[in-house]
Order: structure tokens, then sequence, then C-alpha cells
């Protein structure tokens, strides 16, 4: 199949599946620039859209760039293009995280690999509902961290040994998060009400989810210390399948792979008939982020908690118009 032109449909659906990855609250902090001389797309983070209370380094921002940047990969690889991809080219310019020069494809092994992936990108959603009990096979479970090792990033399942404390460094991450209220002012600003206007971003009061019944915190409660007028309650598993992805290093260019990894994990988790929702609180207190780095959970950096298995696919949630994402230049 020969490689589509880059006309301005193809750069459009290009950056429509870059913009599906998750973010942060939704905040979908990136925006895209092409030259049409060089056939080059810059990915820029826009910290506009940070959050200073509960992401002040802006990792949490670059893992979400990262993820998008995973799907215009994907998205190249679909349409038989190379997308030649450098990480922060320019140090004197910290929002240009990347560049992506869009060629011929060579039609390689690893290009065939993300572009089977494709399909997966509208299928991805967070779900915030509860799982069955089925148990992730093994050989789904090697897949999932072969998708992260493709990223330079560790992946690994939970020991069941481990998972009652991590899951108390998640409800204890929870308890700050909702006795800060700066934190939840901040929250509160990303999440959308019933009645207010169609959004672009933030996480809107359908997207919630139930809470826990037995009073745990699997997922962030975006409804913070409001009640939510009919909102269900339910038991979520008991024993949640949950896994953490680490990096070596702990630097931007390593939230950045992150945040690759994270998406090539998800896609190639929804191409296989799971679902994943986050548990990223204890990540964003440093005192509960450290207790994450105990040998017995793994070397490394952890970057995210994600929580995976078999359940109902999670409602889609609103995204940036292309047009306001994307720039194009002779």
């Amino acid at each position: 199949m020969p490689a589509q032109p880059l006309d301005d449909t193809t750069l459009r659906d290009l950056v429509g599946d870059a913009v599906a990855a998750p973010s942060m609250h939704n905040a979908q902090p990136w925006r895209f620039l092409f030259r049409r001389s060089s056939r080059t797309l810059a990915l820029r983070a826009e910290f506009g859209r940070e959050m200073p209370e509960a992401d002040p380094s802006t990792r949490g921002l670059h893992v979400g760039c990262g993820a998008a940047l995973l799907n215009l990969r994907v998205s190249a690889a679909h349409r038989c293009l190379d997308a030649v991809t450098t990480l922060f080219p320019r140090p004197v310019e910290p929002d240009l995280v990347a560049t992506v020069r869009l060629d011929p494809g060579s039609g390689g092994p690893g290009d065939a690999a993300l572009a089977a992936l494709h399909p997966a990108i509208r299928l991805r959603r967070t779900s915030r509902y509860p799982f069955d009990g089925r148990v992730i096979p093994d050989g789904v479970r090697a897949l999932l961290a072969d998708a992260a090792r493709r990223e330079d990033v560790a992946f690994a399942f939970l020991a069941p040994s481990d998972l009652d404390g991590v899951l108390v460094l998640i409800r204890d991450a929870e308890v700050l998060d909702l006795t800060d209220p700066a934190r939840e002012a901040e929250q509160r600003y990303w999440t959308r009400s019933p009645g207010a206007r169609i959004p672009a971003d933030g996480v809107p009061d359908y997207a919630f989810g139930p809470t826990d019944a037995s009073g745990r915190a699997l997922n962030r409660d975006f409804a913070g210390t409001e009640a939510v007028p009919g909102r269900a309650h339910a038991l979520f598993e008991a024993q949640p399948q949950l896994a953490l992805l680490r990096t070596a290093r702990d630097r931007p260019a390593d939230w950045l792979r992150a945040g690759q990894a994270l998406e090539r994990v998800l896609l190639t988790a929804a191409a296989h008939g799971l679902v994943a929702s986050f548990a990223t609180q204890p990540l964003e207190w440093p005192e509960l982020r450290r207790l994450l780095r105990e040998e017995a959970l793994g070397t490394g950096h952890p970057q995210m908690i994600l929580r995976l298995g078999y359940g109902p696919t999670g409602p889609p949630t609103p995204r940036r118009a292309v047009d306001a994402v994307l720039t194009i230049e002779p």
C-alpha cells in the first residue's frame, strides 16, 4: 500500500488520532505545528494547561504528550508513513517536546506492529466501572509487557503480596487529595457538571463512574467532596489487577517515553478485549511516590499505576477540535 499524500485531510486525520490519547484530567495539553517544507510535525506542550497543585513538575503533562505522540506514530504507520521522531530537539525550547518527520514508509516489521494497533485508538477509553473477576491470561500479560518494552519502559503486574500495600497508598493519596482545598479546586476546574455547555476538555460527570461501595479508592473520585445526584454505588473487584510502569531515569524525556509506553500498552489491551483505568493519586504526592520505589515492587521510577481487566467500556470523553490544536505552515 503506497503512503498517503500529506494533504490537509491526512494531516487532520493524523492529529485527530493523536488527540484521542488520554491525559491527566483530560486537559489535552498539546499543540501541533506542521511545516510542509520539511514534512515535519512539531508537538508542543501547552503549559497553560498544567496543574501546578497536583503536577508541579509537569511529569503528568509530559506523560499525556507522550501518549499523543504514540498515537501519532501509530496513525502514521497505518498510513504507510515513517514517523522519524526526535524528543526535545531544541533544549532551549522546553515546550517543543518532539518533532516527527513524516517520510514515505519502509513497511518494516516495526511499522506493521504499530499499524496493527490503529483500530484500537477508537476502542480505548478509560473505564471507571467495576471489572469482573476474570484473570488476564499470562499470554496477554506478556504482550502488554512487550508493548512497554518496545518503548524502553518496564511494565509488571503487582504480585498478590504487594497489592494490599499499594491499595493503601492509593487510598491514602485520595484522602490527601480530598483534604487539600487547593488540589480539590484544581480538580474541580477540570470537571464538567450536568447542564454545562458541551465541553471540549476535562472530565464530564457522566464519566465519573460509580462510587465504590466498599469505601476503597481504586479510581480517582472526580466528584471530590461534592455529591452527584443519582450517582450509583457499586462493589468493585476485590483483587484488582494493577500494574506499574517504570523508567530507569526520571527526566522529561523519560516521562515522554513513559507516555508512549502507556498508550502502547493501552492500545494492546484494548485490542485484546481489556479495559483500563488509572490510579495515579500516589504518584502525585512525592512521599508516596517514593514508597512505590521499594525494591519488592521493582527497580526504576514509577510513572503510572494501571488497573486492567475485563468489564464495561467507559464512555467517550470530549476532545478539542483538531483545528484548535493544529497549525499548518508552508
